[in-house]
């Protein structure tokens, strides 16, 4: 397995609107993504041979930057993809001159805290009752890497 990383093109947009949704509730639409692509963020797509395995979506203002998406093919998970692409988007990140990374995840999402934790993330703050669940509301969890 040699995952590619490159840049999304307007063609990507149902594909990844397809990962996006498979992957987990309250996911990405078409028309967000292809906003995204035009809006000023930088999406980033993971590709195997002629498959498209996931995405990230990056925005830098000055510098500060922020993912505001990671998602892998539910397929493609546990393969260590989503540290692969995390670590494309750290340097996509540094490139465009930023001196900071944020995002936010679910406190429910131990996999994702896991991965950030070890690529040096640290929390800097919470939302409380961010998410709604089937079961009520979730916490999100800030947190942010000096790069």
């Amino acid at each position: 397995m040699n995952p590619q990383f490159r840049p999304a093109t307007d063609a990507d947009t149902e594909r990844l609107a397809t990962i996006a949704a498979g992957a987990r509730d309250g996911a990405w639409t078409r028309g967000q993504i292809a906003g995204s692509l035009h809006g000023g963020s930088q999406v980033l797509v993971a590709q195997i041979d002629a498959d498209i395995v996931g995405f990230a979506v990056l925005q830098t203002v000055l510098d500060d930057a922020e993912l505001h998406d990671i998602v892998i093919a539910r397929d493609w998970q546990r393969r260590g993809l989503g540290r692969q692409l995390l670590d494309t988007v750290l340097a996509a990140a540094r490139t465009a001159g930023a001196t900071r990374l944020l995002l936010e995840v679910r406190a429910g999402n131990g996999a994702a805290l896991a991965l950030y934790t070890a690529r040096g993330f640290v929390r800097c703050g919470v939302r409380r009752d961010y998410y709604r669940t089937d079961n009520g509301r979730e916490d999100a969890i800030l947190m942010e890497i000096a790069l």
